[in-house]
């Protein structure tokens, strides 16, 4: 299936350079944008698989954009892809939604990468952001809320989810479990529907507050 892709910088050139090495790449560019609030508006309209948002974008910002987008459009995922590499950038787009970070040094086969990987569901950062992310879901996870009732997993849901919470994309959760990329998927799916979260971003969270990334990995 071709992976519908809108791009979304203030910069004319770098917008349509982006746009053009994707569609180059196999991808479908069903929109540009320029603004937040025009990014917004087209993607409720087109509904891309995949939102690359930069997040300076004026007044209204990326992050901005992201909250609304991922609110609006749960099938929709954004990834980030942005001059900052700042810590605090990095976690206000994650906690708006956003499923991955690249900053713009990446090279075309990374970002290429990046974007069938998020079509994919996975979280992708640049490298050194992941732990960055999974560290402050550790600290937010120190208060956990314990008000609500959890929802009740399989052990195979279960499982698969530790896997998520350790980093594993889908085909190396598949390997290690000797089992289908596509059981893993909807594995996933159902996880995210019991727990009523719409990523992995917001899946390895609820694994990390609730201490499964720490479950030995041996444990079968």
């Amino acid at each position: 299936m071709t992976v519908s892709v809108m791009v979304v910088d203030d910069h004319p050139m770098w917008r349509e350079g982006v746009a053009r090495d994707l569609q180059e790449r196999g991808f479908e560019i069903v929109a540009t944008a320029g603004d937040a609030a025009s990014a917004v508006r087209i993607a409720k309209a087109v509904r891309p698989n995949v939102v690359l948002m930069d997040l300076n974008l004026g007044e209204l910002s990326g992050v901005d954009a992201t909250l609304m987008i991922t609110s609006e459009l749960p099938d929709t995922r954004v990834l980030v892809l942005s001059a900052s590499g700042e810590h605090d950038d990095v976690l206000q787009a994650v906690k708006a939604g956003a499923s991955g970070y690249l900053v713009k040094s990446a090279s075309s086969e990374e970002l290429v990468e990046a974007v069938s990987r998020t079509a994919a569901g996975d979280a992708v950062f640049t490298a050194g952001l992941a732990g960055l992310v999974l560290g402050e879901y550790r600290r937010m996870a120190a208060a956990p809320d314990d008000s609500k009732d959890k929802p009740e997993l399989t052990e195979r849901e279960t499982e698969v989810l530790r896997l998520v919470a350790k980093g594993l994309t889908a085909r190396q959760i598949a390997n290690r479990l000797v089992i289908s990329h596509r059981t893993v998927e909807n594995h996933v799916q159902s996880t995210l529907r019991k727990l009523q979260l719409h990523n992995r971003v917001e899946l390895a969270r609820y694994a990390i507050e609730h201490g499964l990334d720490a479950e030995p990995e041996a444990e079968q």
